[in-house]
Parts: structure tokens; sequence; C-alpha cells
């Protein structure tokens, strides 16, 4: 009876009964080849020179099957359009780059449904592991956090006893050093454009700023507080709230797409900045370079802390018995022309002196 011959899939593709078969020598012989176990050398030259010959691809799928590796990491947060997530998607990219993965990314919209959903679908293992950066915390995030089959790193702040590795800053501190700038250069009427207070950035910068007005000694007026979203459109509307009933002499915004709608808000109302209102973000995305003025802002360490994410992450999937991790990345301030001249005194019987701005002062 003849050799009965090997059939190709319905799809055409040669495999590794192919291979075998071109390169002659047994299929458990291939197969040690092509995944990369090796052999002889003589075998790995024979089975390379015939899976080249008849175009021979790897089946990913199976192969992630038997290690149980995707060589995928996902990244979800609540908004891919964000400077701030842009640059800490860049510098996980690099970091997983290297270690020959690919990067997916998901827009959450900051939705608690949404983040939980994608927690839970890590059962299906369709990645290797997951970096998540809520703006909201709650019980279901934790228990699917800590429940999670494969490992998860999280950017932001979560309780201290949560079980997970963490990459966070502080954010009261990064207020605090705005507030501390706006003071030193003589400003008294600091205003605040904030976020959702029912989210984890919007708590703390909100307690940042009312802790750094008590230690300078300045009544926290409520007039000079507006809440509204973390959007350019939200912050320009809320500046504009905000102007319709109180005067400030400086603003300090949550992040930057706030601040910059701060500055047209500002801009059509006929306030000069920063002769009559010096304007503060947060993050320091090059959103903030990109401004005129130059827009002052907090450095909340984007980049920083996504690399130290991917790099948690990858050293969980290594090793899945490390104890949870906890880093922080200290906030810092840079000074530009949105801020950067100190509050004119007003000279005896006449108007205000005025004085040119900085650039790209930082501290």
């Amino acid at each position: 009876m003849g050799r009965k011959r090997l059939q190709e899939p319905a799809d055409g593709r040669p495999t590794v009964h192919t291979v075998a078969a071109r390169a002659g020598v047994s299929i458990a012989s291939a197969s040690r080849v092509l995944n990369g176990i090796g052999g002889s050398p003589e075998t790995i030259r024979k089975v390379r020179a015939a899976a080249a010959e008849v175009g021979y691809v790897p089946n990913a799928i199976a192969r992630s099957l038997q290690s149980q590796r995707t060589g995928l990491v996902a990244l979800a947060v609540e908004d891919i359009g964000n400077p701030v997530y842009v640059e800490m998607m860049r510098a996980i990219e690099a970091v997983v780059a290297s270690s020959g993965r690919q990067l997916l990314v998901h827009a959450t919209g900051g939705r608690i449904d949404n983040e939980t959903a994608l927690l839970r679908r890590l059962a299906n293992r369709y990645v290797d592991g997951m970096i998540v950066s809520p703006i909201r915390v709650t019980d279901d995030h934790l228990t699917a956090l800590v429940d999670s089959p494969v490992p998860v790193v999280v950017v932001g702040q979560l309780g201290a006893d949560a079980a997970v590795d963490n990459v966070r800053t502080d954010s009261r501190h990064g207020v605090a050093l705005a507030v501390d700038h706006l003071v030193a250069t003589g400003r008294r009427r600091i205003g605040f454009v904030n976020g959702p207070l029912d989210t984890v950035p919007g708590t703390a910068r909100d307690a940042g700023f009312r802790a750094a007005l008590t230690r300078h000694d300045i009544r926290c007026d409520e007039d000079l507080i507006e809440v509204g979203d973390f959007q350019y459109a939200a912050g320009r509307t809320a500046t504009e709230r905000l102007l319709a009933r109180a005067d400030p002499d400086a603003l300090v915004c949550a992040n930057d797409l706030i601040a910059v709608g701060a500055l047209h808000a500002l801009l059509a109302a006929g306030r000069q900045v920063p002769q009559d209102v010096a304007v503060v973000g947060m993050d320091d995305t090059e959103l903030a370079r990109m401004m005129f003025p130059q827009l002052s802002s907090v450095s909340l360490g984007s980049t920083e802390r996504g690399r130290r994410a991917a790099e948690l992450l990858l050293q969980r999937i290594a090793d899945p018995t490390l104890p949870p991790r906890r880093e922080q990345v200290p906030p810092s301030l840079a000074i530009r022309a949105s801020s950067g001249t100190p509050l004119p005194a007003p000279r005896p019987g006449g108007p205000p002196t005025t004085h040119p701005t900085s650039e790209g002062v930082t501290s």
C-alpha cells in the first residue's frame, strides 16, 4: 500500500506537515525547528529551506494557545484624544515593543461599566496583560482588578490596601505648586476650574486647591471655583460662568485642555494673560508649549508613569508571584508666559506698570 498523501488545509496554506514532507524529516522534528526549540544543524537547515520554499507562515493563534501568550498588551484610558494619554501611550508602546509585543488601546469614555467589562473580558486571555487608568474607582473595579486572570497595572490612585501593581502621582501637591507660584507673583484672587468631583483626579485636585489657599491664609471664595469636565469645550464654558460672577487675577485649571478653554474664554472677555489673569494648567503636555502665550503647567509625569507601568506589567507577566508594587512619580511645575509675570504694583497717581513675560523657565 502506498504512503497516504498529506492533505493541505481547506484554505490552501502550507502546514508543518507540508514542511516536514518537503524537508524529508519527521513532523516532530519539523515542529521543533519551526517553534524555535532546535534540532541538529542539518535538520534545521532542511526545515528552514523547506519552509521558505513552500511559503510556510506560523499559525500565531495555535502558538498562543500552546504557550498561553498572545503577544498583545492592552491599555485602557478614558479618552485617547487627550494629550496626556497620548504621551502615556507612546511611553508604554516603546517599552512593550522592546519585549516583542504589540499594544492595543481602548477608549472607555470614563464609564465604569466599560472598564469593568474590559477587566472581566480578560478571562478570555485575549491579551497577556493590561494597563488601565481609571478616573473613577469603585468596588466593582477593585474586585475585577484583584480577580483578573492576567496581570493588570493601574495608573492612578488606589486604596492603600489594594493588592494591585500601581503607578501614581500626587495631584494635591501638583495643585499646591501652582498656587504657591501664583501667590509668589502677587496673585490673591485665585480661581480654580476643575473636572467632575465624582472622579479621582477631580476630588484630589479640589482638595489640593483648598488646602493650598488655607496654607497661604487666603479665604476660599466659592464664586472663584467652577466645575466642568476634563475637555476643552467644558473648560471654556466653565470659565465663562466663573467670569460672569467673579473677577479673578489668576486661574488654576485641572488639566491643559481646560486651561486652553480658559485662555480662549479670557481672550473673548477682553482679559489679557498674564497681565490681567495668570493661568496655570496641569499635565504639561505638548499642547501647553503650542499655545500663545505658552502655558504654565504642572507636570504629573505622564511619560514616566507610562514607562514605569509598562515595566511593572512585563515583570508581572514574567513572574506572577511577585508581591504588589507601588511606585510614585512626583509632580513638577513648568513656568511659562501665561503666568510668568509678577502682578505689577500700581504706581501712585498713574496706571499700573507692565513687565515683559517670561518664557520656558522651569522649577
